[in-house]
């Protein structure tokens, strides 16, 4: 078997790599986080916190238990090499995605992201992502680093181009990531989720790579996060958001990054990280 298992696996989503049609991983990257940092702990916490989470989803009224779903923990990746890092992330996803599965990864920081899309191009040159956030992340450059957090959706427009990024609940960044955003580059919807409908209208058939970065929550639901923003929508609006996305015909991959759990020693922020990530496993197989 290529992978296994991990021995600690989130909920109930310990089927056999093999026989597995999505597979969890967990990339513990911490290098670039430029004000809090505490990413690289959310995996092990969102597993942990999962013990008391139903695998039964009333949203879906379906079970995760039901579906094979195989979590083969947290990647071995060299701390601090950030180049090495991104390249072992791609070459997990690149086993998975050759096996005929879907990734579904926990961050980590956002620039996690950029390992598995890499990847995803390759396999499918008419990709498009859906970004939730906080932020746009659509720096060139960020405190003299091209490859950071803040840089992730720029780095992933380079592979992709015009057209294809969405973005939704942002609300903080440069004016001229606005600027660039609005020229075209991206379709970047300022502050909540209007527009998503008709997003998922046009990608209806499309390969579609989601990425939720849990800061497009308001902090104060979720402040177990590097970079909280005020303004955020609700959990609620999220949880629409996710089912919404049914609609999508080829939801090709996914991942949730930046929880840093022990800024929220309540736990509430990795509850709510596990969740998402429930009905997330659930989008993905949706279409089974």
């Amino acid at each position: 078997m290529k992978y296994e298992r991990n021995l600690s696996v989130f909920q109930s989503c310990d089927a056999n790599y093999d026989e597995a049609n999505v597979v969890i991983f967990s990339s513990p990257m911490d290098a670039t986080c430029s004000f809090r940092p505490g990413t690289r702990f959310a995996g092990p916490s969102i597993r942990q916190e999962s013990i008391g989470m139903e695998w039964y989803s009333p949203y879906f009224d379906r079970d995760l238990k039901d579906y094979k779903t195989c979590d083969i923990g947290d990647l071995d990746l060299p701390m601090g090499d950030v180049e090495a890092d991104l390249d072992e992330i791609s070459r997990v996803t690149a086993d998975i995605l050759s096996d005929g599965k879907k990734t579904m990864m926990i961050g980590g920081e956002h620039l996690v992201t950029l390992g598995t899309i890499r990847e995803y191009v390759k396999k499918y040159p008419d990709l498009h992502i859906i970004h939730f956030d906080a932020h746009t992340d659509l720096r060139e450059e960020f405190l003299g680093r091209k490859l950071s957090h803040a840089t992730v959706l720029r780095k992933c427009y380079d592979l992709l181009g015009d057209g294809r990024i969405y973005q939704f609940g942002i609300r903080s960044g440069d004016s001229s990531e606005f600027k660039w955003a609005a020229e075209g580059h991206t379709h970047l919807r300022k502050f909540d989720l209007v527009g998503l409908d008709e997003c998922i209208k046009a990608l209806k058939d499309k390969p579609v790579y989601i990425t939720i970065d849990l800061d497009v929550l308001d902090p104060s639901i979720f402040p177990g996060t590097g970079t909280p923003e005020a303004g955020g929508i609700t959990y609620k609006e999220l949880q629409q958001a996710i089912l919404d996305m049914r609609g999508l015909n080829n939801i090709v991959g996914a991942d949730i990054v930046e929880l840093s759990p022990h800024y929220d020693p309540s736990m509430v922020s990795s509850q709510i990280a596990c969740k998402v990530l429930r009905e997330m496993v659930l989008l993905l197989h949706y279409h089974d």
